[in-house]
This record gives C-alpha cells, structure tokens and sequence, in this order.
C-alpha cells in the first residue's frame, strides 16, 4: 500500500457514495423546487416548457436519488438532463465551464453518470429491495 493511502478507507466506500448521493440528490432537488415553487429563492427567470419540465425532473428525480429508489435509470436520466442544460445554456458563452458559468451542470452530469454505473451505495431503497451489487459492497 502506498504511504499516501488512508488505511481501511475502502471499506467506507458504498457509505460515502451513499453519502454523496444523498447530498448532492437533496442539493439538485432545490433546484427544482425553486423554479416551480420559489423556494429556497426565487427562479429569476420566466419559465417556460423547457425550464418547467426541468424543474419537474429535478424535484422528481432529486427525491427518487435522496433514498435511492430506481437510482441507476434516474441518475443516468438526470445526467443526459444536466449534459443538455450545460451545452444549451452555457455551452455557447465559451469552453470553459468557470467562464461560462455552467460548473454546477457539469459536475452534476458526471456526478449522476458516475452514480449510474456505481450505485446507490449501501443506504438506499434499492440495496434495501436487493438491488445492491458488487458497486455498491466494499472491496
């Protein structure tokens, strides 16, 4: 083992991406709530059909990922949303995410893409309904 390495870290993994999962779901569905409820703020924009069906999603599919139900298939769903967000309204004000303002859509595509192909992690509904593998044990 390498000398950088935090002993037994591993065995804390599918925890953590619980964890993970868990805060940033609860994070991504006040996204949601604000532009269909105004809460914790308010939307500054008008919304339309694009942004209200977004904003449907991200309330939805927040609370499906805050306790783990269908977590695979609305993790990728939301992933392919952020990816579309990103590249339709950030996309075209310049390369860089940092200058284009869209580093909250990026990480939360390949966050959700990342949840997608590792799992829910140990505390969801779906380890609890058997839906757990070898992603989500320790190693």
């Amino acid at each position: 083992m390498a000398s950088w390495q935090i002993p037994y870290i591993r065995n804390f993994a599918p925890h953590l991406l619980s964890v993970l999962r868990i805060f940033a779901a609860g994070s991504f569905f006040t996204h949601g709530t604000m532009k269909l409820f105004g809460w914790p703020a308010p939307f500054e924009y008008p919304l339309n059909t694009l942004l209200y069906t977004a904003g449907v999603l991200e309330v939805v599919g927040g609370l499906l990922l805050v306790v783990g139900l269908f977590a695979r298939p609305v993790a990728f769903l939301l992933s392919g949303l952020m990816a579309f967000a990103y590249f339709l309204a950030h996309g075209s004000d310049g390369f860089f995410p940092v200058l284009n303002h869209g580093e909250a859509a990026m990480l939360y595509c390949f966050l959700f893409l990342y949840i997608s192909a590792a799992g829910p992690g140990v505390w969801s509904l779906d380890a609890l309904q058997g839906g757990g593998d070898r992603a989500t044990q320790p190693a």
